[in-house]
């Protein structure tokens, strides 16, 4: 377990991005709107290698909105521990000033003030720049990029050019190596195809084929960076062919392979590499898990839950990373190696202001010519918000709150069933609905809107099996994700009890009477792994409720009661 001490101790030494007082250099000049380029970059270097790491990009090629959740539970030991705190508890504890950039970068409170005042957040052209200035600062032979996967997919663009369009983003960043999640949902074929002529390692040393077990792609890579040798272990989710449809990848299968890791750990050390990296989508919980058990990892790079933290967490010798979604921020890890192991480092996390920082000329023209096809069809303006539209959030979303009401009301449901997805954007108050809005919540491979009959006992069963996925009180046994969101319904959750007895107090919101075991309901939903599923796409059910309802405005979403936390 991490101490409180131990775990500030760690925070301390990797420069976070505010001082303790909120007065920290970036945090005046913010206050002051004159938020640099040079703010965000400045940095005091360390040694001779630099670890950059960007992850859980989903797409999002252009500057976005991104509000981080109000609530984020932890349960088991990651209860009350970083990542699982928010708005003031995170603010305590990172010491980050109320209402700095910071704070809006990181938290959700008065998200739609501080939005004002600093802006979208993200943006590739923008990203580049960031890893042009390290590399121009430390020697680019000296930086090693690396992507933690959830890249290809999350966006119109990704959707209608199979993931090319991200494929060439990735080369002309020229990052090293990554891993992954959701490209896989692209398909078996495509994913192999991208792998075996990418000019860049994909790697995921978890995936075997059923049949023979044979490894599927490359599990490590050594790069030599600031005159040492890097051993990279990918680690893609190793719940992918639950959390998405083992139709679309039928010959492999994944898992933690705790074993094999720590073989390839071995492996590496035997083959003489100064630092171990693990590139990995487990998730924080499941990663901060693996640092206790597997010996000998240097840095471990997590992804999937995105979670942001300025400040590292250390588990024994481990350096746990953990840097955001949606190209809101690009992690810097500068590692002093001598006699072939770290003796010291610094770390920061980079936010990306998108106003602060200029666009790289040559990213800007890709994303240009990337976009240019689809750029009318994406600007097309479906209705206006006077909401606060967001994604992410351990039981409801507004953003999610819409797809269930378009899906109520468009496929003459009861009750209707979103995923806890965590990708997508943010919209503040004023803001259109735009077509790229409503996709960038939604273009994925398997969108179809069901229309089908369950039972009370069965609605139940869905809701207390994904409770089980998130709430499992031991991280290996968690999947990631948020709690499905419903409409037409709500429900009280005791996120302490055990598998199938978290979920109570079912009940219908349009009659205020219990939802009935027996009966059947009709209900709703989408993105279901289950082949063959009919309906036209989310998209167009969404699409069709706001032309015609044509503004949105919703009320605080009090219909999830939550206990146990």
């Amino acid at each position: 377990m991490v101490s409180r001490r131990h775990f500030l101790q760690a925070t301390a030494a990797a420069s976070l991005i505010v001082s303790a007082s909120g007065s920290g250099q970036l945090g005046r000049v913010a206050a002051q709107q004159r938020l640099s380029q040079g703010d965000i970059t400045r940095f005091d270097a360390l040694g001779k290698l630099t670890i950059l790491h960007v992850t859980d990009v989903h797409a999002q090629l252009a500057p976005l909105y991104f509000r981080e959740p109000s609530v984020n539970l932890g349960v088991g030991d990651a209860r009350g521990k970083p990542p699982h705190l928010t708005d003031a508890e995170f603010r305590t504890w990172f010491k980050i000033a109320a209402g700095s950039p910071d704070a809006y970068a990181l938290t959700s409170k008065d998200f739609t003030a501080l939005a004002k005042n600093y802006g979208r957040m993200g943006g590739m052209d923008r990203i580049a720049t960031l890893i042009n200035s390290v590399r121009a600062e430390r020697g680019e032979s000296n930086v090693l990029l690396l992507d933690g996967g959830d890249t290809w997919q999350g966006s119109w663009t990704s959707l209608k050019t199979n993931g090319q369009d991200m494929v060439d983003v990735q080369s002309a960043l020229k990052i090293d190596a990554m891993t992954s999640h959701w490209e896989f949902t692209l398909g078996d074929k495509r994913v192999k195809e991208i792998a075996d002529t990418a000019p860049f390692a994909f790697l995921a040393q978890n995936v075997r084929s059923l049949e023979w077990q044979e490894p599927v792609f490359e599990a490590r890579k050594t790069f030599e960076r600031g005159g040492a040798k890097v051993a990279v272990i990918g680690q893609a989710l190793p719940r992918t062919a639950v959390a998405n449809p083992r139709w679309m990848f039928p010959d492999w299968e994944f898992g933690i392979r705790e074993d094999e890791i720590q073989k390839q750990v071995d492996d590496a050390r035997s083959e003489g590499a100064d630092v171990v990296v693990l590139l990995s989508h487990n998730g924080f919980d499941v990663d901060r898990k693996l640092a206790g058990r597997v010996k000998g990892i240097d840095v471990i790079l997590t992804a999937h839950t995105h979670d942001a933290m300025p400040g590292v967490l250390q588990v024994g010798s481990t350096i746990l990373i953990a840097s955001g979604s949606h190209g809101k921020f690009l992690s810097r890890l500068d590692l002093d190696v001598r006699d072939k192991k770290i003796s010291g480092f610094r770390y920061k996390l980079m936010p990306v202001f998108s106003d602060a920082i200029a666009p790289d000329a040559t990213m800007k023209a890709l994303v240009d010519k990337i976009r240019a096809p689809f750029a009318q069809d994406l600007a097309r303006e479906l209705a206006h918000t006077e909401s606060l539209l967001y994604r992410r959030g351990n039981f409801n979303g507004t953003f999610d709150d819409l797809i269930c009401a378009s899906m109520l009301s468009e496929r003459d449901a009861e009750i209707s069933l979103s995923p806890g997805f965590r990708w997508g954007g943010s919209l503040v108050p004023g803001d259109p609905i735009t077509f790229e809005a409503l996709t960038n919540a939604t273009a994925m491979t398997y969108a179809a809107c069901y229309r089908t009959q369950m039972t009370g006992a069965q609605i139940h069963a869905v809701l207390e099996d994904v409770a089980d996925n998130i709430f499992h009180p031991d991280p290996y046994f968690q999947g990631g994700g948020d709690m499905v969101r419903v409409g037409g319904m709500g429900y009280s959750i005791d996120v302490s009890k055990p598998v199938n007895q978290r979920i109570s107090g079912m009940t219908e919101l349009k009659t205020g009477k219990p939802i009935d075991a027996k009966r059947n309901y009709v209900v709703a939903g989408w993105a279901s792994v289950n082949q063959g599923t009919e309906g036209p796409p989310i998209w167009e059910v969404v699409e069709t409720y706001l032309k015609r309802v044509k503004s949105v405005k919703l009320q605080p979403n009090t219909s999830v009661t939550v206990t146990g936390a």
